[in-house]
């Protein structure tokens, strides 16, 4: 009996709603933890893969303008190491001093590689970026007892309305214990305090079918429940961009950078692993688009969430029917 082939690569599905508000292709950020190479000898060895320009920032921060694949920043990730992103810049000696620490603490302090956006569907391009530093010979999770390294996605908002933003929050997180079940988090994060699910309280909340508010009380009841950047879903910086005002009267010193962007944070970037790809990961996120662009199916499963007496993991194994069908 002939056997099957098994495919040598996974693809990279695409999203219900695959353009903006003003009929451009969605975009998507990628970033990605690794320790190994420093920042210099990564941003090189990419700019002579992709082409491009590069600009350094700082000893430890670059950025290659222009690549094949559009633009890629790789820094150490410590903003302390990085004097010019401070308020007042970075003048006098504390340049010199952060750039002699850099190059001390990049044995401890991982890189992170972040993307431009990218539209979502050349999103496959960044398997390339992986294939470039497994050459180099970056790490990722399995390889550190201690640490465990970050994969997080930044999805454009393919609308930037109240409608859009409730449905994907009630997707996300009705679809939640699933995710993390698959994304199977290293233990080490555990150890760590890796992004804590939304507040109980709050999801049985959004969920209800009956829950679709306007953009000012969404604010108002997120940052009542989720005064924190330590969420899987991130959502402050989308309503950040969406209502600056609002946001910065509950949170005046958070690190917030508003964009019309989710903020996926995942705890698992096997960087050294030459079978890993991101579109796994990808893929999972898509199915919480897919949910939210699905009205009746949505509040079909909020009233099922809202009847279902079990715990997480068996919420998991209801809501997975959901994703296969």
């Amino acid at each position: 009996m002939a056997q099957t082939a098994l495919p040598t690569s996974i693809g990279f599905l695409a999203p219900p709603v695959l353009h903006n508000e003003r009929g451009e292709v969605r975009t998507v950020g990628v970033e990605i933890e690794f320790v190994g190479p420093s920042a210099e000898k990564t941003i090189q060895a990419l700019q002579e893969a992709l082409g491009g320009r590069l600009v350094e920032v700082d000893p430890h921060s670059f950025a290659l303008k222009d690549s094949a694949i559009g633009e890629l920043t790789v820094e150490l990730d410590s903003r302390i190491l990085h004097p010019g992103k401070s308020k007042g810049g970075g003048k006098g000696v504390l340049p010199k001093v952060a750039a002699l620490f850099g190059f001390a603490a990049s044995y401890l302090v991982p890189c992170e590689l972040v993307t431009g956006p990218t539209p979502i569907d050349r999103l496959q391009d960044f398997d390339r970026v992986l294939d470039i530093l497994r050459r180099l010979g970056a790490k990722g999770t399995q390889d550190a007892p201690f640490y465990a390294f970050g994969l997080h996605f930044n999805p454009e908002a393919p609308r930037q309305d109240a409608h859009t933003v409730t449905a994907f929050i009630k997707s996300f997180v009705l679809l939640n214990p699933w995710l993390r079940r698959e994304v199977s988090p290293d233990r080490t994060r555990d150890l760590l305090g890796f992004a804590d699910p939304f507040p109980p309280d709050y999801v049985r909340m959004i969920v209800s079918p009956a829950y679709w508010p306007d953009t000012p009380r969404f604010i108002d009841d997120y940052l009542a429940a989720n005064p924190t950047r330590n969420r899987d879903l991130d959502l402050l910086p989308l309503l950040h961009h969406l209502d600056r005002s609002r946001v910065r009267a509950v949170l005046p010193n958070e690190k917030i950078n508003g964009r019309p962007t989710f903020h996926y944070r995942l705890p698992d970037a096997r960087v050294s692993d030459a079978g890993w790809s991101i579109a796994p990961d990808w893929n999972r996120w898509v199915a919480v688009e897919r949910l939210a662009s699905d009205r009746e199916t949505l509040d079909m499963v909020g009233n099922t969430y809202l009847a279902f007496k079990g715990e997480d993991k068996s919420w998991a194994n209801v809501v997975e029917q959901v994703v296969r069908s």
